[in-house]
């Protein structure tokens, strides 16, 4: 009987085409592994040393491109979108820090002596929060400086315009599903924005303003001044979630927005809505949560306001996102000799993290669905067995068997601890995986 982790492994490697039979074997082992054992590093995840050997084989063959390894997995995240009417597709910038490692083609980060590259993924999401899968992706190494202090290479700010057109493209392809490109401050680039507006704005944007520009024709007015002023739109109250050493807390924000022309040098100007998103009553010693918007879609009203701040706010499963490869795949512990080897391994892991993320939030959204549709009947035993408590007689429910899995990787399960995270969730993944690979194992020794 075929794993859960090898039944969902064959749905998203569905036509995968590495140009040669063999390779495409060895990538689906090689995902089941991982995504098996998430915390895993390549040797702990093979299940025997000529594994082992062929899994370095397979991620130091120049045969087979990164791109190959996701293709499948992008077309399959296209299809999940064809089923919503709105999709937000997130964009943001990750560092991977190999400090400390000799692999060949890895550049300087923040620092000249931190070695490392970057990671640029398009993250699909519903405004539900619900990951769809990554649409595309950028991996590169900055250049080192020359000996006048000069990085020569490409401009990195290129790679928001060329997200916002790739989404512009699938957009073209995908009429009755609205696309949204939302990103954070980085992505408030002019050249972005005129770019939509020549295209025809087919998919729509979401940016943080970074720049307080001024207005055109507007003597010296500023952007965000000129966008508060007069009376508020009215309100917004939500739940911040804790990050870092801050601690979830409700944010009361009071909410203006205003049509504005956002001067574009000898091109002319750019049509666009700014928002701005002030909290008020802060607690006491608490930095107030200020953000403000720019996007072409129109806010006359509260509700279309309200909208767009739930889209921004979405914005944080890419974090989440980043969180799960980084820490909960370790990519960053990767022991390769070569850029273009852990590009390869990077695809693979960058897909495997979607799918932590995903279980977390449809437990979370669908909790009443069958765990079986999820886990193999060895793998929602050995969460029971784990946990010491009897199996159901009924199909479980897909929240419940995740509890059950969290609770191995630390979760507490109290009524004051809402749902698990991510954390616990990759974490208790691991030993119930273990348990069900001993179970089959016995039971073939039988047989």
């Amino acid at each position: 009987m075929a794993t859960g982790s090898r039944r969902w492994t064959e749905q998203e490697f569905a036509g995968l085409d590495l140009g040669d039979g063999r390779l495409d074997k060895r990538a689906k082992i090689l995902m089941e592994r991982l995504s098996a054992n998430p915390t895993a590093s390549i040797p702990m995840a093979c299940e025997s040393w000529s594994e082992t050997c062929a899994a370095y084989r397979f991620l130091a063959n120049p045969d087979v491109e990164w791109e190959d390894i996701m293709a499948p997995h992008w077309e399959q995240t296209q299809k999940r979108m064809n089923a919503y009417p709105v999709v937000l597709c997130l964009q943001d910038t990750t560092e991977l820090d190999f400090n400390g490692q000799e692999a060949t083609g890895l550049g300087p980060l923040n620092y000249e002596a931190r070695r490392g590259m970057y990671v640029h993924p398009t993250y699909a999401v519903t405004p539900d929060r619900e990951p769809l899968g990554v649409l595309d992706a950028w991996m590169w190494a900055r250049e080192e400086r020359d000996k006048d202090g000069v990085r020569h290479g490409r401009k990195e700010s290129t790679r928001w315009i060329e997200g916002y057109e790739r989404v512009a493209e699938m957009a073209a392809e995908m009429p009755a599903t609205r696309l949204v490109y939302v990103a954070d401050r980085e992505a408030d680039l002019l050249a972005m924005m005129a770019r939509a507006q020549v295209l025809g704005t087919p998919a729509d944007w979401l940016v943080r303003a970074k720049h307080n520009r001024c207005l055109p024709d507007g003597d010296g007015e500023k952007l965000w001044a000129y966008t508060s002023a007069g009376a508020a739109l009215g309100e917004i109250t939500f739940t911040m979630p804790g990050r870092d050493d801050q601690k979830a807390r409700k944010v009361r924000q009071q909410l203006w927005a205003r049509e504005v022309s956002i001067a574009n040098g000898k091109a002319g100007t750019v049509s666009a809505t700014c928002i701005v998103a002030r909290e008020i009553d802060a607690p006491k010693g608490v930095k107030p949560v200020e953000w403000r918007l720019l996007t072409n879609r129109p806010a006359l009203a509260l509700d279309d306001a309200i909208e767009l701040i739930d889209w921004y706010r979405a914005r944080w499963e890419i974090e989440i996102y980043f969180n799960v490869l980084k820490n909960g795949c370790k990519v960053e512990a990767l022991q390769l000799s070569a850029i273009d080897r852990i590009e390869r391994a990077l695809a693979l892991f960058m897909i495997v993290a979607w799918r932590v993320a995903y279980l977390m939030r449809l437990g979370r959204t669908c909790p009443d669905l069958d765990a079986a549709l999820f886990f193999d009947p060895d793998e929602i035993r050995g969460a029971y067995l784990l946990s010491k408590k009897p199996q159901p007689t009924e199909p479980p429910r897909l929240n419940e068997v995740l509890r059950l899995i969290a609770q191995l990787g630390g979760f507490l399960g109290r009524k004051s601890d809402g749902e698990p995270g991510v954390k616990t969730i990759w974490q208790g993944l691991q030993r119930v995986m273990d348990v069900a690979t001993a179970l089959q194992s016995m039971r073939e020794g039988h047989g």
